[in-house]
């Protein structure tokens, strides 16, 4: 179903009892980030904040926090549908689509209906402000070490000079005072990109508008993806089924949705001096370093009679944005199969957020078909930043990680299956040397053919556990561990994960006290008479549980550089190769260049405030 606006979509999540009213009063500085951080790891509601401290605008959070409030969002049973809708649209187009064009005459119908219509006025412009104060808004301050109040959530919506096409992005925005924020442009993107033509044509006053508050098929557009040729807008309107209604802003000719709850209008001076923004409580999980961005100036702020304010937070995941990426991850895949026919599933693990790690299954046709498809994969828009791309058979669910790194544990070979590929990273990644670019890694887990030139064919007829093979007394592996541990000090725990069989996998985590600790450590696991066979050994700090397997691989996908931090060691057996994987803090006396952010991490204060509170918020 389409949502005529946030409201209806608000209603729609209390008779579905997915939404929380808190009216006990709460603040924007931490207190709702800490409650809704709580909620959200527990896979819980939506929330509803209607009295907050010193601010007149009631708040909703976590709305599209689950799988089933995301798909309701997006007015589908789950994303699947979504994914076989796209797939028809794309049929389209094709050979066989153009001689049977009269069979598709109803779907192009429908997607001619679907085209954003222009409408003389909307309820986002019932109170019209021309004296703004951002200050009014219930802006939250999210982590304790972020910079500011940041408005998360905001459908930022330019005009290119020269083509005079809108585009449409979500950027974050750090509250400067009543009538400015920061416009965290990345270098990538679309806005800056619009930004850096109105420089090129000396146009000094860029106009922006920026929509908070829509129904939820254009708040997520907005952070889709999508190829440039792709209007959000659009989009939107396929999500839902109904065309877009825009209303042209008060004091520019940009269109705004004119459902919205708030629109703050206003202008980036490209000439003016850029601004400190940051850092900021990222969706990594880390707060982002503190950089210079443009200055976005707010001359104009309308919204509708009784507004509800929208926000997330991001951090470690899960959070709601996870739920937003796996929206993405399952609708976009038809675009890639277009490309790519071969590819049949991906899967982006929550822990590598969205940009560190992506699986890939693939009916393999040819020789070095994997290694083919992890190129292709690099040069697809936005996910050039993967640094971790894995590629398995056809015959393996990508979602099912326990199959893959089974897969990765049989199949995988350091001298044969690992691509090393220098490239562009995302401007969040941290671990490498330098900012923008660094190594990525692809992993050929696909089975090996004898026409691969390898002379030995990986089929199921040698896949038998490892622990059977080598007839292990378990009993010898808990001493060797118990010794290996009281000879390193430095060792907090050591665990054999992921239903890992003895020799395949091993986390080790320590407490870091001088440089290049973790590779120390893995170099003597090699050394060890019993442990020296281990496929993986993972070093992480002991800042969290070696027990905890989702935040292992959660640093292991943010901490490491490919090319520093991953190490190989040929064992005797031929069908073993060794790597140890040094996933802790980088040092700057180990050779790293930049400064490693802290985890993001409420302060003590603020914890048990809303633990004293937690009754009276009436989560259950």
């Amino acid at each position: 179903m389409a949502y005529k606006d946030l409201q209806e979509f608000i209603r729609v999540l209390k008779e579905k009892d997915e939404l929380i009213v808190i009216d006990t009063e709460v603040s924007t500085e931490l207190e709702i980030t800490e409650i809704t951080d709580r909620v959200s790891k527990n896979y819980g509601k939506a929330l509803l904040f209607t009295n907050i401290k010193d601010k007149k605008y009631p708040v909703l959070i976590n709305a599209m926090g689950t799988y089933e409030r995301m798909s309701l969002a997006l007015g589908t049973k789950n994303f699947k549908e979504i994914e076989e809708r796209i797939g028809e649209f794309i049929k389209i187009a094709n050979f066989d689509g153009i001689l049977n064009k009269a069979k598709h005459i109803p779907k192009v119908a429908t997607l001619i209906n679907v085209l954003p219509i222009k409408v003389p006025r909307g309820k986002c412009q019932e109170v019209i402000n021309h004296n703004p104060n951002l200050l009014e808004l219930p802006v939250l301050k999210c982590w304790p070490e972020d910079g500011g109040n940041f408005i998360t959530l905001p459908i930022v919506i330019t005009k290119d000079p020269i083509s005079g096409v809108q585009n449409m992005g979500m950027y974050r925005m750090q509250v400067y005072d009543e009538t400015s924020t920061g416009m965290h442009w990345h270098m990538h993107k679309d806005g800056k990109e619009t930004y850096k033509n109105h420089k090129k044509l000396k146009i000094n006053k860029m106009p922006v508008s920026v929509a908070l508050g829509c129904d939820p098929a254009i708040t997520y557009s907005a952070t889709a993806p999508l190829p440039t040729f792709i209007d959000e807008v659009m989009f939107a309107g396929f999500l839902r089924k109904r065309s877009v209604s825009m209303v042209k802003s008060v004091t520019s000719n940009i269109y705004v949705p004119s459902s919205a709850e708030f629109v703050l209008e206003g202008y980036v001076d490209v000439t003016e001096e850029l601004k400190t923004e940051g850092p900021f409580g990222d969706h990594t999980g880390y707060y982002s370093i503190a950089d210079k961005y443009p200055i976005f100036h707010v001359t104009c702020i309308t919204h509708r009679k009784k507004p509800v304010y929208p926000t997330t937070i991001v951090g470690k995941p899960p959070m709601e944005d996870c739920y937003m990426g796996k929206a993405t991850e399952k609708i976009f895949l038809p675009l890639m199969k277009m490309q790519y026919p071969e590819i049949i599933n991906i899967s982006f693990p929550l822990e590598g957020v969205f940009h560190n790690c992506i699986i890939v299954s693939i009916k393999k046709s040819y020789p070095l078909h994997g290694k083919k498809i992890m190129n292709s994969i690099w040069g697809l828009g936005q996910m050039m930043y993967t640094k971790m791309v894995v590629v398995v058979d056809h015959t393996i669910d990508a979602s099912n990680y326990n199959e893959v790194i089974w897969e990765i544990y049989n199949n995988v070979k350091e001298n044969r299956d690992l691509v090393l590929s220098e490239g562009p990273l995302d401007t969040l990644d941290h671990a490498s040397n330098f900012a923008h670019f660094g190594t990525r890694l692809g992993i050929d887990a696909t089975e090996k053919w004898d026409s691969e030139g390898y002379g030995l064919s990986n089929n199921s007829s040698i896949r038998f556990p490892i622990k059977e093979l080598r007839n292990i007394d378990e009993n010898v592996v808990v001493d060797a561990v118990a010794t290996f541990k009281n000879t390193h000090k430095e060792i907090s725990e050591i665990e054999f994960p992921f239903e890992s069989i003895f020799h395949n996998c091993i986390v080790i985590s320590i407490k870091k006290n001088a440089p290049l600790q973790g590779k120390n450590i893995i170099d003597d696991v090699w050394k060890d008479d019993v442990l020296k066979n281990t496929k993986i050994i993972i070093i992480v700090d002991d800042t969290i549980s070696a027990k905890n397997y989702s935040e292992v691989i959660w640093k292991l996908f943010n901490n490491i550089d490919v090319e520093r931090d991953l190490f190989f060691n040929n064992s005797n057996d031929v069908l073993r190769v060794r790597v140890g994987i040094d996933a802790t803090k980088k040092r700057n006396d180990e050779g790293y260049k930049r400064k490693w952010p802290n985890d993001i991490a409420m302060s003590n204060e603020i914890i048990d405030i809303v633990t004293k509170k937690w009754v009276s918020y009436g989560i259950s």
